[in-house]
């Protein structure tokens, strides 16, 4: 028997598979991960088996030298997967297959946690035993065993009888107790919710029994649109809890590792143990052995951020992708691929069901979902019909000319006030963390940059230093400008250590808690603020887009946006769609109990449709008035932007090299667009990115605009060929419909 293994090293060069022979004591299948003797010094090598066949002595063939694990780690529906991925995002195998299984399982870097056990010898004569003992200890250990009657780990023994261990260790030496091993799990601690009877709406009961009807249909994207508090988590216990019946397995992917806590709270509640929990906070230990639960079995349902994706699930019934407009579902480092693409190829693949749920659906999905792509599926209304929140929008402008030069606004510290005495809790959204966004000089205009990264950098106040946020680089504020050396430096911009600054002014007996990338560095840490102050223990949650989406507090009864402007006028063109998912989505927090909830909306641009179709919670609204905008300058979905990123550390090479790339490349685009029915190639443009260097190195790129036809695909391949030509000085990073264009 012959194995066919692709060898664990990501280079272009071996990105093939080699053939070994399976020596006939070694159970080697499809998918085992195995060491291999590679290259001419045979160096041990890992690798996976692809295929397995029997056939013709192959010359010159090496023996597989052993299995790493007693199992195949990769399922056969995850090699289809990887060569899908391979073909369509351009990677090579092992970047594809690196996804599939944990970190900590290449490289042996984990091994499994083993307790040491112990239990009452079988056909003892207890009695005569306990009464010929002399030690008490020894004595009550044993009456203790004899009523367990099933092994015990010695830590757990221990719990029972403190200080015990010599008198553990005499009762095996004299025979009496048996130690073993026991294997455990090491689990992620999360708190449980209180799983509520569901008694479902209408709109919640047709819901569910839409989805459900999908199972027993050919694979097919369902699309949940629910208003913010309208019970789609609700709607997917449930469908679940079908799928579980019908004894097949589910995946469920939330944005943002804050989400996870509270989900995963609720899916204990309703499921107990059967589920598994996978994202990149979970200790090397913790992500080894919730992969293990899925890939034995014994988890069921399996939780996570982007990559639970990958999660080994056998006989997938359901994939639920909660709050599907986030970009966070797209991977920014390669392979660079989409969480939804993935999700939808497994979907089809394994006969699943695939189930999006969202409050601001992203544009694309809704497009599909309204011309027959997509099942729709709609929640109007909030559970027990409580009101949406009273939106209230302030117009900043008219603040600062009635005297006002605070962040907050009149309307804002009233309302806080109000809903401080009414003994009520508060979220304020601010999407900057830190103090202020960057210094600068009065006297000549300098503006403090990183030294590795064409970006200002921003003040934290708490460290008294100021920090890029690409790089990390930090350096402490300076007394005077180091352009004029003059001691006039101003800080500009909002972050969140300025509000939490001024709430405090404002209200100096206020409790606040603050959710932002700084706060929750430490592990458990962001699940302990959430715990926090879902108990009470804090008045005011202030944080970044963290506390926007997915999470329910009671009590909250007001949300204020500090700055609505953020994200309203970057060069994008999702800047409008982004703008209106994060207010409408932040403004959702308010108002979820029996407690009318408000929020109020700061602005320079109060009249912007945006902020008006926000104000209003009207996604119809929007989408058909963002759509007729698309269509007017042929953006997505009516065309693919495609984004190749050239980097290096010679800026002028770097600049020479990427407009000669674009020149050519142009000429190869327009002469194959020559040849269909319709033109293409819409836009080629060839510039230094606007953020012009990161750590350390330029960056140039070309941004094209291609037409959406039948013709795109082979334009698409056209422009990754071209990228990964040989010879090539600078290989580009090719992106489809890149999430940021910076």
């Amino acid at each position: 028997m012959f194995a066919q293994v692709i060898i664990d090293i990501a280079h272009s060069a071996v990105d093939r598979v080699f053939t070994y022979r399976i020596p006939d004591a070694m159970n080697i299948s499809l998918g085992c991960h195995v060491l291999v003797p590679f290259g001419r010094g045979n160096t041990p090598k890992e690798g996976f088996v692809l295929s397995v066949s029997d056939g013709t002595e192959v010359a010159n063939c090496k023996d597989i030298i052993r299995a790493i694990e007693p199992y195949p780690v990769l399922l056969p529906s995850q090699l289809e997967l990887c060569n899908w991925m391979k073909s369509v995002y351009r990677c090579l195998t092992v970047d594809a297959l690196r996804l599939m299984i944990p970190a900590q399982l290449r490289g042996s870097k984990v091994k499994e946690k083993t307790e040491r056990t112990i239990r009452l010898k079988d056909g003892l004569p207890i009695e005569e035993v306990i009464k010929g003992l002399r030690s008490p200890v020894q004595r009550d250990i044993l009456t203790f065993l004899c009523n367990l009657r099933t092994e015990i780990s010695v830590k757990d023994l221990l719990a029972f009888f403190p200080k015990s261990s010599s008198a553990i260790q005499a009762l095996i030496k004299k025979g009496f107790v048996d130690s073993g091993e026991h294997e455990v799990f090491r689990r992620p601690e999360y708190g449980l919710s209180k799983d509520t009877a569901f008694v479902p709406t209408s709109d919640q009961r047709a819901a569910v029994s839409s989805v459900c009807a999908a199972f027993s249909e050919a694979p097919q994207t369902v699309l949940l649109h629910g208003v913010t508090g309208s019970g789609k988590t609700e709607v997917y216990l449930e469908c679940i809890e079908h799928c579980l019946k019908m004894g097949k397995r589910a995946i469920v992917l939330v944005p943002e590792i804050a989400l996870t806590p509270q989900t995963v709270g609720r899916f204990k509640a309703r499921f107990g143990d059967g589920i598994a929990v996978l994202h990149s906070k979970l200790s090397s230990g913790e992500r080894f052995d919730e992969w293990r639960r899925i890939r034995l079995g014994i988890a069921k349902i399996v939780i996570g951020a982007r990559s639970a994706i990958f999660a080994p699930v056998e006989n997938l019934g359901l994939i639920v992708i909660d709050e599907e407009h986030e970009s966070s579902y797209q991977s920014e480092s390669q392979p660079r691929y989409s969480a939804i693409e993935i999700a939808q190829k497994r979907a089809s693949d394994e006969g699943a069901v695939l189930l999006l749920g969202s409050a601001t659906p992203s544009l694309l999905s809704y497009y599909r979902a309204k011309s027959g792509r997509y099942r729709l599926i709609e929640l109007p209304e909030r559970i027990q019909r409580r009101p949406m929140p009273i939106v209230k929008i302030v117009d900043m402008r008219e603040e600062f000319l009635n005297g006002n030069t605070s962040i907050f606004s009149d309307a804002l510290t009233s309302e806080l006030s109000k809903c401080l005495k009414d003994g009520h809790q508060a979220m304020l959204f601010i999407n900057r963390r830190g103090y202020s966004t960057f210094v600068s000089c009065r006297s000549c205009g300098y503006v403090h940059k990183c030294v590795n990264c064409d970006i200002s950098l921003t003040y934290h106040k708490s460290a008294q230093r100021m920090k890029c946020h690409y790089c990390g680089y930090s350096t402490p504020l300076p007394q005077e400008c180091p352009n004029c050396h003059k001691p006039f430096l101003r800080q500009n911009g909002i972050g969140t250590e300025q509000v939490e600054e001024v709430l405090q002014e404002l209200f100096p007996s206020a409790r606040c808690l603050r959710l932002d990338t700084d706060t929750t560095s430490k592990k458990g840490a962001l699940a302990d603020i959430l715990r926090s102050f879902s108990l009470g223990r804090a008045d005011v949650l202030i944080g970044t887009q963290m506390i926007a989406k997915g999470h329910d507090f009671p009590n909250v009864t007001l949300v204020g946006v500090i700055s609505a402007d953020t994200t309203l006028n970057l060069p994008d063109f999702r800047s409008r769609e982004r703008t209106f998912q994060l207010l409408t989505q932040v403004a959702g927090r308010a108002g979820r109990d029996l407690s009318k909830g408000k929020v109020i909306v700061q602005t320079s641009a109060p009249a912007h449709p945006i902020i008006r179709f926000a104000r209003s919670h009207d996604y119809v609204g929007f989408y058909n008035y963002e759509i007729i905008e698309r269509r007017k300058c042929l953006y997505p979905p009516y065309s693919v932007f495609v984004r190749l990123l050239f980097c290096g550390e010679d800026e002028k090479r770097l600049n020479e090299y990427g407009t000669d790339f674009a020149k050519q490349l142009e000429q190869r685009l327009s002469a194959q667009s020559e040849s269909f029915d319709a033109p293409t190639l819409l836009l080629l443009s060839a510039s230094p990115a606007p953020i012009a260097k990161i750590l350390g190195q330029y960056r140039y790129q070309i941004v094209i605009k291609l037409l959406r036809t039948k013709n795109v695909s082979s334009s698409l391949s056209l422009i990754y060929d071209f990228g990964k030509q040989d010879g090539c000085e600078f290989t580009p990073n090719i992106e489809i419909n890149p999430q940021d264009m910076f």
